[in-house]
């Protein structure tokens, strides 16, 4: 039998595959990809239910973050997402600024506060950019930042990275309580 992290290392750092950006977008698919970031926070909180603080604190991968670090870094990503997404809607391209996100994970909030907070947070958050999302006419999916590293991102380019970002996460967890048997 295949060992996954030893065999396929791979398919732990990258449990949904990697991401890839849909040039097509068709008003199904929009309505998927917004549907799966409405989503994300009840599955993230069922991916982390009955886990405990041991477990928490176990890297999902050699090198990897802990569950714990994962939860706290999708609330500090799609923050930054959100407000990337407003600035879009409000300014002509602006420039958004990246973070360190490896950084962010080792500060305190990021490796010691409590999983509910963050997931309380994107909780709220989803909730508020599902709102926003379901607001926009078609010509506003087409507003933009400029990612310094990706280029122009449209609305459309970023739901769909930020859906698949929840997903990948979130399987991140799920498949280290597979391997492991939780």
């Amino acid at each position: 039998m295949l060992d996954p992290v030893v065999d396929q290392p791979d398919k732990v750092r990258y449990p949904v595959g990697d991401f890839g950006l849909d040039p097509e977008v068709t008003t199904s698919k929009r309505a998927r990809w917004l549907q799966q970031m409405a989503e994300m926070p009840a599955g993230l909180a069922a991916a982390l239910s009955g886990l405990d603080d041991r477990q928490l604190g176990t890297p999902y991968r050699e090198g990897g973050w802990t569950p714990r670090q994962v939860v706290h870094h999708l609330a500090d990503a799609h923050m930054n997402g959100f407000v990337r997404f407003k600035l879009a809607l409000t300014e002509d391209l602006p420039p958004i600024k990246t973070y360190e996100e490896t950084l962010w994970a080792e500060t305190a909030d990021g490796r010691d506060a409590p999983v509910e907070v963050s997931v309380r947070l994107l909780t709220a958050l989803h909730q508020r950019w599902t709102i926003l999302l379901a607001s926009l006419s078609e010509r506003q999916f087409d507003r933009a930042f400029t990612h310094p590293q990706r280029g122009l991102m449209t609305i459309d380019k970023a739901i769909q990275l930020y859906a698949w970002h929840g997903i990948h996460h979130t399987a991140h967890i799920a498949g280290l309580r597979a391997r492991q048997g939780w």
